[in-house]
């Protein structure tokens, strides 16, 4: 055998080894419960849709047990932060948990309230709700309690089922959403 032929060889066992022995820490980072709903949703395109960039800080509201919360991390990176907010305590504890396991340390945990998701002020590049919106108790209480915390030229966005679709149960009746986000799959105004 060749010099450069046995080299490549070499390098493939190598390569192949690593790569089955040494997944990446971020792919355990889904739980079984999440997969269909990422299918459906995925994270990757949703982020790429959206504008998620390295380095961004995010508030999540309604982040609950951490399903975009996690890729949300991932894609800022470590020169980015994740304020993942939910007044689910249980969920949140779920979440502390996960990126404790995932070792991810870009996520800050927020108890918030119904009206408020107590963000830091004058500290957010963009506000992200999932399958969130239509649960709000306070809807307008809380967008108005949003603006103290985005950076100027931030981006809220909202991910629901639209209204005005009979298929999209339990949603907000189209008067309570702007015009502007009454689209299924992604709403986003600039502020």
């Amino acid at each position: 055998m060749k010099k450069p032929a046995f080299l490549m060889l070499l390098l493939y066992a190598i390569l192949g080894t690593l790569l089955l022995t040494s997944p990446p820490a971020f792919a355990q980072t889904v739980e079984a419960s999440e997969r269909g709903t990422n299918a459906i949703q995925p994270p990757d395109k949703v982020m790429d849709a959206i504008g998620v960039k390295p380095g961004m800080a995010i508030g999540e509201v309604g982040a609950g047990r951490g399903r975009y919360t996690v890729h949300l991390a991932h894609r800022v990176g470590q020169t980015g932060r994740i304020y993942a907010n939910d007044i689910n305590e249980d969920a949140l504890r779920h979440l502390r948990e996960r990126c404790r396991r995932d070792e991810t340390t870009n996520v800050a945990i927020i108890v918030g309230k119904v009206d408020d998701p107590l963000f830091p002020k004058a500290s957010l590049d963009m506000v992200f709700m999932i399958l969130t919106y239509h649960h709000l108790s306070r809807p307008v209480e809380l967008l108005k309690n949003l603006i103290p915390s985005l950076k100027p030229g931030a981006t809220v966005v909202i991910v629901d089922p639209d209204p005005r679709n009979p298929a999209a149960r339990g949603s907000r009746p189209p008067d309570l959403m702007s015009a502007a986000c009454g689209a299924w799959m992604i709403c986003s105004a600039s502020l």
